[in-house]
């Protein structure tokens, strides 16, 4: 009996799962197909990729994060990331793994954050306030969401991300404004942009 139910299984599988993973792989092979292309007509040596050992691990890394997720941000970034070391843009290796094992581990709102945090937009009114503030600013459904906030921000802190976890200090204006990213972070933030 398991032989059967192991192969109608497998079927259901093949039948339920399959179908949609060959169309994330395919649509992401034919945008990082695309990406290359321009980058070949804007004068990049695409033959020169292919002994590029640093490109080819990225793409593969890039690949299986990309394969695991629908989330549009989340797939931009992965695009960029390769985009960025085929044109020579990129952080040295160690760092690269790590911060793409970020991007394949956070989710999409991780990544807003983030980039909130790296570049915050504050109106010219706001004088006092904290980082909760700013964020909820920036991302209203971050609004209401106390606990969900303080996760995302600590996760960001203790991957050497941003330089402080504490939302709730009153700060002025200008430190409203001011970048909350170390220098890893913003590492991050421009691999993937």
């Amino acid at each position: 009996m398991i032989p059967v139910a192991g192969g109608s299984l497998v079927e259901l599988f093949q039948f339920v799962i399959q179908p949609p993973l060959e169309r994330r792989r395919d649509e992401w092979m034919r945008s990082i197909g695309d990406r290359l292309k321009d980058l070949e007509e804007n004068g990049l040596d695409l033959e020169s990729l292919q002994s590029n050992e640093q490109f080819v691990s990225i793409v593969l890394q890039a690949t299986q994060g990309a394969l695991r997720t629908h989330k549009e941000e989340k797939l931009t970034a992965f695009r960029n990331a390769v985009v960025n070391v085929a044109k020579g843009q990129s952080p040295d290796e160690a760092v690269q793994d790590i911060l793409l094992g970020l991007v394949d581990q956070f989710s999409e709102l991780h990544l807003r954050v983030l980039k909130v945090l790296h570049s915050p937009i504050v109106p010219e009114t706001l004088d006092m306030g904290g980082l909760e503030t700013v964020l909820q600013l920036n991302i209203p459904s971050l609004t209401g969401q106390h606990e969900l906030t303080l996760k995302i921000v600590k996760d960001l802190f203790n991957n050497g991300l941003i330089k402080s976890d504490i939302i709730g200090m009153t700060l002025t204006g200008a430190g409203l404004r001011a970048q909350q990213t170390t220098i890893f972070g913003a590492t991050l933030i421009k691999l993937i942009s």
